[in-house]
């Protein structure tokens, strides 16, 4: 095979303690290579990134961009379609349209184009995954993975009831294989399903769920020690009870509690770290100080943040109560799903103001959180796209975490009284370009389980952003421009412009369960189910390129990690 040297970089490369060191970089068969040793071997390609900066390619973990919900989103505001930016077909690519929720191979472009080179849809209900898989073979350009909806599906919730710790492990080792899925993910545990079934929401972690007599604890407890004892690549991944409601916090803090030392992932959580009354808006604040202290101390809890940016976008959320709490908040149109025995969702578009306090405490808010978290390996950067925006603004975020006075200036923008219900001001921490390396592709791909992502040590996938530096600190002007973009060897974005169209593997996990238990589910799924039972499973043949991410990793992060030097009306999330 052919040899692709990257010369003379400047590399950011924390997983293998690599801190703006000049080296190459060699590439061979789509895999980064060790320097060959033997001084006589050639490249056939040399790429000179002199005085350029190199870091892998970018990771979101956490971002709604296939299944169907997003196919709806998508349909809602055929007004804003028309007004957005087109993606236009050339010899190379086909038509695309953007908006908050761009269409397929705009997707795929416009990740590639920012440097992002794997992404991860973060709920998917078990009966659409066919579905956001047929999305994933029309968005080119990045690997891509799932999550499958768990936490208010009838068969778990049964086994829970029954104390059948077995059968729960059977069936979400055989579900995850049957949808491929990556990992498990737990949305309003419990609380979808009393909207389901008339209309409500779940109480606190210990209310008993109607007809099942579950509480949203015992199903947190569960799903997080299934997914251990399945050694699944991603811990369990939850989306707490009453988000957005101000004074929300207390939940997500017992939330984290119930874990009782288990991982899990707490995903958006700057949508769970409110103080307040939640018949107040007056009293809304935030809570970040308080959370920040216990997920500081306790190394089991991982967290990206959903930063929320002004701006028109779209609320997308499998809590479909909170999808009519927004809809009774703005007035705007509004859409709910059921999906049968699993799941739902709901869909609304919204509009965060930088003149609403709420909404811009909700803005400094998600920023507390990256600059109150002591150590970067345990954040990761999300906007829960589209939900506080867009992925496009990740510049723009790193832009904020880097520079200080940016901030500061846009914190003065605001209402004064964001200034008393936050201590955004008071943070002085500016992020390193190392730092930015961890939060945006490091700890999302340890996070994940992903032993190939995320770094560019020998046997990575070649996933490589080059950017060029700017002088003048414009950090959002370089992390919005990368110079070359590389995806599994492939230059695929070279200076503005795509160089290829298609590409981009299917990562998905397949624990091992007892193959006995099936004839118990396909019991159960026949008598409720709607659909035949052997039309549910997906195997291999239906994918495209995929790989088996192996279970039951630890993708270690160096031995000394850097860390900081410091330690509802109109609230809107999905």
């Amino acid at each position: 095979m052919s040899l692709f040297k990257i010369a003379g970089g400047t590399v950011y490369d924390p997983r293998n303690g690599v801190d703006g060191v000049v080296k190459d970089l060699w590439i061979e068969d789509g895999r980064i290579l060790a320097t060959p040793t033997d001084p006589s071997v050639r490249a056939d390609r040399v790429l000179d990134a002199t005085g350029l900066v190199v870091m892998p390619g970018g990771v979101d973990m956490h971002c709604h961009i296939a299944g169907p919900k997003v196919n709806v989103a998508r349909k809602m505001m055929p007004e804003a379609k028309r007004n957005a930016e087109k993606v236009v077909r050339t010899p190379l690519t086909r038509s695309g349209t953007m908006g908050s929720v761009p269409s397929t191979f705009a997707t795929g472009y416009k990740y590639a184009g920012l440097g992002y080179t794997t992404a991860f849809d973060a709920a998917i209900p078990p009966l659409g995954a066919r579905h956001a898989i047929e999305e994933f073979h029309d968005t080119p350009l990045i690997d891509k993975g799932f999550f499958v909806l768990v936490g208010n599906n009838h068969y778990v919730l049964e086994q829970i009831r029954d104390s059948e710790p077995e059968r729960l492990r059977n069936y979400i080792g055989w579900l995850v294989n049957s949808t491929k899925a990556l990992a498990t993910k737990v949305v309003n545990p419990g609380g979808v399903e009393v909207w389901k079934s008339g209309g409500g929401n779940a109480g606190g972690l210990d209310s008993p769920i109607a007809h099942f007599g579950v509480t949203p604890r015992q199903i947190i407890t569960n799903v997080a020690q299934t997914a251990m004892d399945l050694g699944l690549p991603h811990p369990m991944h939850i989306h707490c009870n009453n988000l957005g409601v101000p004074g929300n916090w207390t939940t997500t803090l017992d939330t984290m509690k119930a874990l009782e030392g288990r991982p899990a992932h707490v995903t958006h959580i700057q949508f769970h770290s409110y103080g307040g009354d939640p018949d107040n808006q007056a009293t809304f604040h935030s809570k970040v100080t308080e959370l920040a202290e216990y997920v500081n101390s306790h190394p089991n809890i991982t967290v990206d943040v959903g930063q929320v940016l002004f701006g028109e976008t779209t609320s997308m959320t499998g809590d479909g109560p909170l999808g009519y709490f927004l809809h009774k908040i703005y007035g705007r149109k509004w859409f709910s799903s059921d999906t049968e025995m699993e799941a739902g969702c709901g869909i609304v578009p919204i509009t965060y103001k930088d003149k609403s306090r709420v909404h811009a405490l909700q803005w400094a808010i998600g920023l507390e959180w990256y600059l109150l978290m002591q150590d970067p390996w345990r954040v990761a950067m999300s906007t829960d796209h589209p939900n506080g925006g867009s992925f496009l603004a990740y510049p723009e975020i790193i832009a904020l975490l880097m520079d200080r006075q940016k901030r500061e200036e846009a914190l003065n923008r605001l209402p004064p009284a964001v200034r008393e219900g936050c201590v955004l001001g008071d943070l002085t921490r500016e992020y390193t370009l190392n730092e930015i390396a961890i939060i945006t592709r490091a700890a999302p791909a340890r996070m994940l389980g992903l032993p190939n992502k995320g770094h560019l040590g020998a046997g990575a996938d070649a996933d490589i952003t080059i950017y060029t530096p700017n002088d003048e600190r414009d950090w959002q002007r370089m992390f919005e421009l990368p110079r070359i973009v590389i995806q599994r060897g492939r230059v695929v974005f070279e200076e503005a412009e795509l160089r290829a169209a298609e590409g981009g593997v299917f990562l998905h996990a397949a624990p091992a369960y007892d193959p006995a238990s099936v004839d118990h589910i396909k019991d159960w799924f026949e008598k409720y189910y709607t659909i035949q039972f052997a039309n549910y499973p997906i195997d291999d043949t239906y994918l495209d390129e995929h790989e088996v991410v192996p279970g039951n990793l630890s993708v270690d992060k160096p031995a000394e990690s850097p860390t900081g030097s410091s330690a509802a009306e109109q609230v809107a999330q999905g």
